[in-house]
């Protein structure tokens, strides 16, 4: 037989005096207030206050005559900017999640260019005086859905197959770019010069002269837009970790850069047919917006990229106008500006 070990046991000792403790205290996080927001929050409410002092300075500085005819006029010009704002921003966020690099914008792709060639072909077909008789309504509309199926066969055949090199994508942007304004030049040199001094005014981005009756059909268009968009917030980030690592999570990749670069299309062809081109825009606020957020996230990169945009619409315009009381326009700066960080971005090779 098996010899058997046998253990002595000792009784527990008795607890301590006192009440008897949870069995299952849980949890035991701190609650979180604004001293533990994350960077992206303090960026987010520092821009806030900076864009709300920016619109109140926009709407009242050197404010004269009656103020039932001042808030409403301005009022006008402040919704244009919120939504140019809004359209560059976001579609430029996008459209750098959908290429995976923060170089190509819509505009370097020959947006832009596209826009100046449709308004010459306009122009040339039909004549200033006819085109003047055109309901805006309806030449918003038709610029709209041209600049949208051409972005859409283009940005189509360049995202949703095989991986093209950055390399490729930039050739393509700047031959599609010289092929428009080429065209553009050869009709420009046919025309009346008096017609063509009233073309010239639609190659600048204007904030002044904005047609009010086209901001309605422009918000309709941004908004239904952003419904889609938002529906693919979460699948945005994972867009992110390249075509495969996507694939893999789940993600059907190609309709979803469809879907995207729809959302692109509309927002860049309003903000486009609304106030002209912004070559480099979308390029600064979508730079800046990365940088100070911190992270590359869109729930804290694309309302960061919104607000900044429309801090620098909204304060710019109030500092040349109210300020230095300048007559340049607003866009020949921020061009200016956003060519510098195109030109910063290309030598320190900005590929993510």
């Amino acid at each position: 037989m098996r010899d058997v070990e046998l253990v002595e046991t000792r009784p527990a000792p008795d607890p301590a005096p006192g009440p008897a403790p949870d069995p299952d205290p849980g949890p035991t996080t701190a609650p979180r207030g604004w001293r533990t927001w994350p960077r992206h929050r303090w960026v987010m409410a520092g821009l806030v206050v900076a864009l709300g002092l920016a619109t109140v300075a926009f709407m009242t500085l050197e404010a004269r005559g009656a103020w039932g005819f001042v808030l409403p006029f301005r009022g006008v010009r402040l919704l244009a900017l919120l939504l140019v704002a809004y359209a560059i921003a976001v579609s430029t966020v996008l459209f750098q999640t959908v290429t995976d690099n923060r170089i190509l914008t819509p505009s370097i792709m020959g947006f832009d260019a596209l826009y100046v060639l449709l308004q010459t072909a306009l122009l040339f077909a039909l004549g200033s005086a006819r085109l003047a008789g055109v309901d805006p309504n309806l030449r918003f509309v038709l610029e709209v859905v041209l600049m949208v199926g051409f972005a859409g066969l283009l940005f189509r055949w360049l995202f949703t197959g095989q991986r093209r090199s950055l390399h490729l994508l930039l050739l393509v942007g700047i031959i599609l770019g010289v092929l428009f304004r080429s065209l553009s030049s050869f009709m420009q040199r046919l025309i009346d010069p008096n017609e063509f001094a009233v073309l010239q005014d639609s190659f600048f981005a204007s904030f002044n002269a904005v047609d009010p009756t086209l901001l309605g059909a422009a918000t309709v268009m941004v908004a239904g837009v952003s419904v889609l968009a938002w529906q693919d917030r979460e699948r945005l980030d994972v867009l992110l970790l390249g075509r495969d690592t996507a694939t893999m999570l789940g993600v059907d990749h190609r309709r979803v850069v469809t879907r995207v670069l729809v959302v692109v299309a509309v927002l860049v062809s309003v903000s486009t047919a609304l106030v002209g081109p912004v070559t480099f825009f979308g390029l600064l606020v979508a730079n800046l917006a990365y940088l100070l957020a911190g992270t590359h996230r869109h729930r804290a990169v694309v309302p960061v990229a919104v607000l900044l945009g429309a801090l620098c619409l909204v304060g710019g315009q109030t500092v040349l106008e109210r300020v230095f009381s300048l007559d340049t326009a607003l866009s020949v700066i921020i061009d200016f500006l956003g060519g510098l960080v195109l030109i910063v971005l290309l030598l320190r090779g900005g590929r993510r």
